[in-house]
């Protein structure tokens, strides 16, 4: 892939990686998420992926944000009610706060300089959260989306970000969905009208010099 396919000049300069949900309850053998991937092969290589391009956004010094999920007991950020989203996190019990579950997985810990979102209560990375204000006050108009899961919260940001004004961009080697098919639908019909997939490879060439390709 040639820099001209890209959907605008990139500038390494104004991007940041933005990592959505690597954490223990999607990641852990016992995460309670573990029940509903049906493609346990994808989001290991998913995993895998998101880990290495987590490595060439460090090597290559671009910004950071490390979006989880975390709610208070009783789950008061959801309501009273069970629709959608709201009422599955209920329903599983998921992301406690102050859980091992709601942890970054290993490897995804946050360095000092890295930037952990706060106030996130919806599908969206975006949703409640402080993303947008840090995205703007750091002079970022272009984001690589990643993590879990690809047809839900990774989707519904890309949806968000393209809605908020940036260049949107999906690393497919570091996102899974829950089965092969969630993943085509995502990848062919809903990434091309806000954005656009990227493997590893092409956003390695695009942040790294020659020199730090070649050391």
């Amino acid at each position: 892939m040639t820099t001209h396919q890209f959907i605008h000049d990139f500038d390494a300069k104004r991007t940041a990686l933005v990592l959505i949900e690597c954490q223990n309850e999607w990641l852990a053998p016992n995460g309670k998420l573990q029940a509903v991937i049906e493609d346990p092969t994808q989001f290991e290589s998913a995993a895998k992926g998101a880990l290495a391009l987590l490595g060439i956004a460090r090597k290559a010094q671009i910004p950071v944000a490390h979006v989880g999920l975390q709610f208070r007991s009783g789950y008061p950020e959801m309501g009273a009610g069970g629709f959608g989203l709201r009422g599955a996190i209920k329903q599983f019990g998921t992301f406690p706060e102050g859980s091992d579950a709601s942890k970054f997985a290993p490897g995804f810990e946050p360095h000092h300089d890295e930037f952990v979102v706060s106030g996130r209560v919806g599908g969206s990375a975006f949703a409640g959260s402080n993303l947008d204000i840090w995205l703007r006050n750091n002079g970022i108009d272009t984001v690589i989306l990643a993590g879990f899961a690809l047809h839900v919260c990774v989707e519904s940001s890309l949806r968000a970000a393209h809605d908020l004004g940036y260049y949107s961009y999906l690393a497919k080697d570091a996102s899974a969905a829950f089965n092969a098919a969630q993943r085509a639908h995502v990848l062919s019909d809903v990434v091309p009208q806000f954005g656009k997939a990227v493997s590893n490879a092409d956003l390695k060439s695009l942040l790294l010099s020659q020199e730090e390709l070649t050391a």
